[in-house]
Formats: C-alpha cells, structure tokens, sequence
C-alpha cells in the first residue's frame, strides 16, 4: 500500500492507466460517513462538490463510473443522477455480487476496474480489482490491503483526487484542466 500523496509508483501508475470503470462506495466515500436522521425519519447526507465535479470530468474522459453502496437511499438517487451517473447499485452488503452484476452491464476485466472505499464491507471488491484505494478516513485493516490511500478524507475531497490519480495517469487530467483557461 502506498500514499497517493508520495506520488505514484511504476506498478500504480500501471493500473491507474488501464482503468476503464471507477466505481465508488457512498458513506464514508462520497460522505463524510456520519448519518443525520431528522425526528420525522428524513435522511441528510453532505456531498463535497469537488468530488462531483471530478467524477464527472472523469466521465468526460471515457471513464465509465458506478456506484455500489451498502445502504439505500433517495438522496444518493438524486446525486447520482445530478452527476450523470447511470449505473447505481443500492442497498447491497455482498459488493462482490453487486460487482458481478455490473459487469454483466459493463464487461469490463477486473483489472481495468478500480474502487474507492473505506470499509470491510468493501475489502472483496477492492481486493480482486485492478485498482482498490482506500480513503483517508478508512478502517486501518481497509487502508492496510489498498493499492493506495488518499491524502484526502472521504467527502472532502478523496474521490476528486481518486478521479484525478486515474486522468493523470491516462494523460486525460491535463486537458480537462485547460478546458478551464
């Protein structure tokens, strides 16, 4: 396991340039992890926009993008919708199987896949893809079997940096950031 931070190795530079699906768990990931339930039962949970916007300069790149979360909710419904991500896999503990059944939509080699996550409920996905990298704030146990980690918490800024590791490696990030010149 190495920090992104470091910068990128030969064999991570390797895998990151050969990805073609980035899929991204969403408490912890996408969020900070805390949950906020109103009296009434309403559901609030934080997105960093940054993250958003990495995510979808990362699809204008040719990266396909999923998300597979253990918990079902409409919020992350309306996000993923609001950043034009159409492959959503809710409410699924097993990710392995939830991983088996977007490649039947995305067929994709395990190695031109990578995931960002931050739990053990991630740890099967992460450890049989191409590229498996752990957020800053995730389980140590987690961080341990990562390719990488980021310098970045989840939901503040680790899937801008996981998008950005991806493009720099395939040489993409250079052109999406001149866009805005």
């Amino acid at each position: 396991m190495s920090s992104i931070e470091s910068g990128m190795s030969a064999d991570l530079s390797r895998r990151a340039a050969g990805i073609r699906l980035a899929i991204f768990d969403v408490d912890g990931v996408l969020t900070d992890g805390r949950l906020f339930f109103m009296p009434d039962g309403t559901e609030f949970k934080s997105f960093n926009t940054l993250d958003g916007h990495g995510i979808k300069m990362l699809m204008a790149s040719g990266v396909e993008v999923a998300i597979i979360s253990g918990r079902k909710s409409p919020l992350v419904e309306n996000r993923a919708a609001n950043l034009g991500i159409k492959h959503l896999i809710q409410g699924r503990e097993d990710k392995l199987n939830a991983l088996a059944e977007l490649r039947e939509i995305l067929p994709f080699e395990l190695e031109q896949i990578a995931f960002l996550g931050d739990d053990l409920p991630d740890l099967p996905v992460m450890r049989r893809v191409g590229l498996g990298v752990a957020v800053a704030t995730a389980d140590s146990f987690v961080r341990e079997q990562a390719h990488c980690v980021t310098r970045a918490a989840g939901g503040a800024g680790a899937a801008r940096e996981f998008c950005e590791m991806i493009m720099g490696a395939q040489g993409t990030l250079g052109k999406a950031r001149e866009a805005y010149l």
